[in-house]
C-alpha cells in the first residue's frame, strides 16, 4: 500500500456513495488533489444495504432539482466512467387512495413540469396499463414518472469512485480517521493510523458515523439513526419470464414501495411503529460495517398483507432474505450538505435517508460549495446551518421518528409537525397558550400561528382547501388593520456591530445606505456573484454602534456570513445577543394611542417618524422601539430584555383594552405581508438570485465605492435581469396557489410562485412569484397551474394594500 499522503487540498471522511460522488465532482470541477478515507471497504455503511431507489419525485422544489440531477448522472455514468452500474429505469406508479393524495400529485406533476420533468397524473386505468400485476381497489388515481427506477448501490459508489481516481483523486481505504485538529493557517489535521494529513478543506462524508467526525472538531451533528426493514422474495415465475422489469410501485396511503429485485420482489414499508437504531441509546458498535440488526417479521405483517392484496404475485413468492440496517436521519429528514456552523473550511455531506437517490446532485452541490463558495441552487433545506443549538440527542430521536413514520406523508400547507417540541420558547409561551394559541416552529423558537376562538377546532382538516382557522385569521387581521395587534416574536437573530471601522465594514457587505443615527435601514447582503445572502434591518441607536435583525432560522448562518469577513486587526466588535431581546410588535391605527399610555416619549410623526429607533421606556421597561413593522400598518417592533417580555406585554394589552387589542399570530402576519408584497427569507428571497432578480433595485446603490457583488450587479443592470419579482391577483377560490406552482403564458411556464395566500384586507388570493422579465408588465394576463386547476391570474404593481404606505406613515 502506498504511504498516505502528508498533505491534500481536500480530505474526504466516508467512502459511500455520497462521499465518492463529492469526490467525482470535485475532479469533474479541475479539484484533484483530493484524498477519501475510507475506515473499511468502500460502501461500508448505509449504502451496502440500500434499496437503491432512484425517483424523481419530491415535495420540495430543492430536493426534486438534486434528484433529477442523480437520475440524469446515472443515465450517462456507466458509459463516462467505463464501469457497469446495474441501473434499471423502470418507471414508477405512486397510487393516490384519496383525492387529498392525488391533489398533492398534481402539484408536483406541475412543479415538475416547470422544471422540465416529466412526471404524468394518471387514472387508474393507465396506472393498470403500466403495471398489470396491479390490483385497483380503493384508488382514485396516481402518477407515472418514466425515469424512475433503481441502481445497484455498491456498483454506483465505485464507479463515482473510479471516474474520481481516473481523474487523480487518492482513496485510501481502511483508513480511520481517529482525529482532527484545526491548525493557525485555517488548515486542517486530520489523524489516521497511517500518519497525519494536512487538509486545506475537510468534508464530513461518514454516514451514520458522521455524528463521531462532528464531535471531533466540537460539532453536534443533527442526526439519530433508524433501522429500515425490507424484504427480498424467491424468484416468481411472472417475472423470471418477462420481456422487462415490471415498473416500481409506491403506495404511499399504505406506506410501502416494491419493486422487481432479480426475478424476485423487494418490499419496502415505512413502519408507522418507527424504530430507533440500536435501541434509540447513544451508544454504537465501534464498526457496523456490512452489518445488520436482527429481522423483525412481526412489524411488517400489516404492510405485506396490504402489498399483497394490491400486488397478488406477491403473496405465491417465498421471502429469500430481509434487510434490516441502519439510516441516518436529520430532524427534518433532508441531509446536511454545506459549510459546517461555526467552522471554516470544514463541509458535511452526510445524514442522507434517501442516500443512493439523492447522491448524484448532493456531490456536485457539495462540489460547489468547496470550489467556488456557493452552489448553483439555493439548497438551504439541506444546508447544516438550517438548525441551532436546539437539536438535542433526544429531540433528533423524536423528530427522526415522526420523519420515519410520516415518510410518506403529504406535505400539506400549515401542518406543524409537534415531535420534540417545544425546545426554545419566549417568556410568554404559557400565558399565550392559555389565550388558545397554537404553535409553530421557526428555527426551532416556538412562536403562535393563529388563535383559537371557543369552539374552533384546532386539529381540523388539513387538507389544501382553506384550513379551519381561516375565519379566526381573518378576525386577527382586521384587528391589526382596524385597531391594534401585539404579536410576540421570539427568536430574531440579532447582532450587535460596534469599533472605529465598524460603519465602513458594514457598509461594504451591504447593496445600499448606511443608516443614519435614530434611522432603519432595510439592507441586501450579496455575495461576489451579486446573489442575495441574507436580509437584515440595521439601526444605528447612538454613533458607531449598530444593531442588527435578521431571521430566526438564519442565526447561525447570518453570524458565520458576518464572521467570515470580520477585520483581523481588532477594529470590529460583533456580539451576537439573539438571546438577550425578544420582541413584541405593536400595529394598527390605535398603536399610537395604546403604546402613548405606557410611556411619555413624543410618538408623534414629527418627533417618531416612520423608520427611525430609539430608546424609549415602557412602563418603566427600558426598550429599543422601531418604528418599522412586516405587516404594514402604523406601528412599532418594540425590543426589550427577555426578562422584561412579560411585563411589557401585560402593560401594552392593558393600555390597549379601551382600542380592542387583540393577539396575532403568524398566519395573520403572513397574510398582511403578502399585502405589502414584503419578501420572506428563503421563500422569496434566495441565494440563487438577486437584488434585481428580487425587484429590490431601490435597495441597491451602484454608486457605492464598493461593496460585496457589485461588480456582478453593475453587469446585471447593463444586461437587464432575466427574472423579476411581481405579484399576481387571483380570481377567488378556496385553494391557495403552493409553493414552486408555475406560472404559464399561451401555456409556456414563464416562472413560479415563490410565495401565495389570502389578502384579507384587500379581500383577493395573492400570489408572488418570479417570472420572465418580458411577462412581467402590470395588467399581463397569465395563469398559474393550482393542483391540476388553471386559474387566471393577472400582475399587478406592489404594494397591493396601501400603495403610498400612508399607513405606515401615519
Amino acid at each position: 500500500m502506498a504511504d498516505l499522503p502528508s498533505q491534500a487540498r481536500v480530505v474526504i471522511i466516508g467512502g459511500g456513495a455520497a462521499g465518492c460522488s463529492a469526490a467525482y465532482h470535485l475532479a469533474r470541477m479541475g479539484w484533484t488533489d483530493v484524498l477519501l478515507l475510507e475506515r473499511n471497504e468502500l460502501t461500508a455503511g448505509s449504502t451496502w444495504h440500500a434499496a437503491g431507489n432512484c425517483p424523481n419525485f419530491s415535495a420540495s422544489r430543492d430536493i426534486m432539482r438534486m434528484q433529477a440531477y442523480s437520475v440524469r448522472l446515472y443515465e450517462r455514468l456507466a458509459e463516462e466512467v467505463d464501469y457497469p452500474i446495474g441501473y434499471h429505469q423502470t418507471g414508477a406508479v405512486r397510487l393516490a387512495q384519496s383525492r387529498t393524495r392525488l391533489d398533492e400529485f398534481r402539484h408536483v406533476a406541475a412543479m415538475a413540469a416547470a422544471l422540465r420533468l416529466e412526471l404524468e397524473v394518471a387514472t387508474p386505468a393507465e396506472l393498470k396499463a403500466h403495471m398489470p400485476h396491479m390490483e385497483l381497489h380503493g384508488l382514485e388515481g396516481g402518477l407515472w414518472d418514466p425515469k424512475d427506477g433503481h441502481i445497484d448501490p455498491a456498483q454506483l459508489t465505485q464507479s463515482l469512485a473510479k471516474g474520481a481516481r481516473d481523474a487523480g483523486v487518492r482513496i485510501r481505504r481502511f483508513c480511520p480517521v481517529t482525529a482532527i485538529a484545526p491548525r493557525p493557517s485555517g488548515e486542517w489535521e486530520v489523524t489516521t493510523p497511517d500518519g497525519v494529513v494536512i487538509a486545506e478543506k475537510v468534508v464530513n462524508a461518514a454516514g451514520y458515523y458522521a455524528t463521531d467526525i462532528g464531535q471531533m472538531v466540537g460539532r453536534a451533528v443533527p442526526s439519530a439513526i433508524m433501522e429500515h426493514q425490507y424484504i427480498v422474495t424467491d424468484d416468481h415465475p411472472a417475472l423470471a419470464g418477462a420481456a422487462d422489469m415490471f415498473p416500481m410501485l409506491r403506495d404511499p396511503d399504505d406506506s410501502y414501495y416494491l419493486r422487481q429485485e432479480g426475478n424476485g420482489l423487494l418490499l419496502g414499508p415505512y413502519e408507522k411503529k418507527a424504530t430507533p437504531a440500536w435501541g434509540g441509546g447513544a451508544h454504537r458498535p465501534d464498526d457496523f460495517s456490512f452489518e445488520l440488526y436482527s429481522d423483525d417479521l412481526d412489524r411488517l405483517e400489516w404492510y405485506i398483507e396490504s402489498a399483497c392484496a394490491r400486488v397478488p404475485i406477491l403473496a405465491e413468492a417465498g421471502v429469500r432474505s430481509v434487510v434490516n440496517g441502519p439510516i441516518p436521519y436529520t430532524p427534518d429528514g433532508n441531509p446536511l450538505i454545506g459549510p459546517v456552523p461555526g467552522l471554516e473550511n470544514f463541509f458535511e455531506c452526510c445524514v442522507f435517508t434517501f442516500g443512493i437517490a439523492q447522491a448524484g446532485g448532493a456531490g456536485r452541490v457539495l462540489a460547489e460549495w468547496v470550489t467556488e463558495g456557493r452552489p448553483e441552487w439555493d439548497m438551504w433545506a439541506c444546508d447544516p446551518r438550517r438548525f441551532t443549538d436546539y437539536t438535542t440527542p433526544e429531540y433528533c430521536q423524536a423528530k427522526a421518528v415522526e420523519v420515519y413514520a410520516h415518510e410518506y406523508a403529504m406535505h400539506l400547507p400549515y401542518l406543524e409537525w409537534p415531535a420534540g417540541r417545544p425546545m426554545k420558547t419566549s417568556p410568554l409561551y404559557d400565558r399565550l397558550r392559555e389565550k388558545g394559541a397554537q404553535f409553530g416552529d421557526r428555527g426551532g423558537w416556538e412562536r403562535a400561528t393563529w388563535f383559537a376562538r371557543p369552539g374552533d377546532d384546532v386539529e381540523g382538516d388539513r387538507g389544501f382547501d382553506r384550513p379551519g382557522w381561516y375565519d379566526a385569521v381573518a378576525e386577527e387581521c382586521a384587528a391589526v388593520a382596524e385597531r391594534v395587534g401585539i404579536l410576540d416574536l421570539p427568536g430574531f437573530a440579532k447582532f450587535e456591530v460596534s469599533g472605529p471601522a465598524a460603519a465602513g465594514w458594514l457598509d461594504n457587505l451591504i447593496t445600499g445606505a448606511m443608516p443614519k443615527p435614530g434611522r432603519i435601514a432595510l439592507s441586501y447582503f450579496c455575495n461576489e456573484a451579486g446573489k442575495i445572502i441574507t436580509e437584515m434591518t440595521i439601526t444605528q441607536p447612538e454613533s458607531g454602534i449598530f444593531r442588527l435583525t435578521g431571521p430566526a432560522p438564519g442565526e447561525w448562518h447570518d453570524r458565520d456570513w458576518l464572521e467570515r469577513h470580520l477585520p483581523t486587526d481588532g477594529s470590529v466588535t460583533l456580539r451576537n445577543v439573539t438571546k438577550d431581546f425578544g420582541t413584541l410588535v405593536l400595529a394598527g391605527p390605535r398603536s399610537r394611542d395604546t403604546l402613548a399610555r405606557v410611556n411619555n416619549a413624543d410618538l408623534s410623526n414629527l418627533a417618531f417618524r416612520w423608520l427611525s429607533a430609539r430608546h424609549i421606556e415602557v412602563a418603566g421597561i427600558p426598550v429599543f422601539a422601531m418604528r418599522v413593522n412586516y405587516v404594514g400598518e402604523l406601528g412599532w417592533e418594540l425590543h426589550a430584555p427577555v426578562d422584561s417580555i412579560v411585563p411589557l406585554y401585560d402593560a401594552l394589552t392593558a393600555a390597549g383594552a379601551d382600542h380592542g387589542i387583540r393577539d396575532f399570530g403568524a398566519y395573520a402576519m403572513e397574510s398582511l405581508r403578502l399585502e405589502k408584497c414584503y419578501r420572506a427569507w428563503k421563500q422569496d428571497l434566495l441565494a440563487e438570485l438577486s437584488p434585481f432578480n428580487a425587484s429590490l433595485d431601490r435597495f441597491v446603490r451602484l454608486g457605492k465605492e464598493n461593496f460585496i457583488g457589485r461588480a456582478a450587479l453593475i453587469a446585471e443592470e447593463e444586461e437587464g435581469p432575466k427574472q423579476r419579482f411581481v405579484p399576481l391577483l387571483l380570481e377567488d377560490d378556496v385553494r391557495e396557489a403552493p409553493f414552486g406552482a408555475p406560472v404559464s403564458r399561451a401555456s409556456q411556464c414563464v416562472g413560479y410562485v415563490s410565495s401565495a395566500g389570502y389578502g384579507h384586507r384587500i379581500r383577493m388570493p395573492i400570489a408572488l412569484a418570479f417570472l420572465d422579465a418580458d411577462v412581467c408588465k402590470e395588467g399581463t394576463q397569465l395563469e398559474i397551474e393550482i393542483f391540476g386547476k388553471r386559474r387566471s391570474a393577472v400582475v399587478a404593481t406592489e404594494p397591493l394594500f396601501d400603495p403610498d404606505n400612508a399607513r405606515l406613515r401615519s
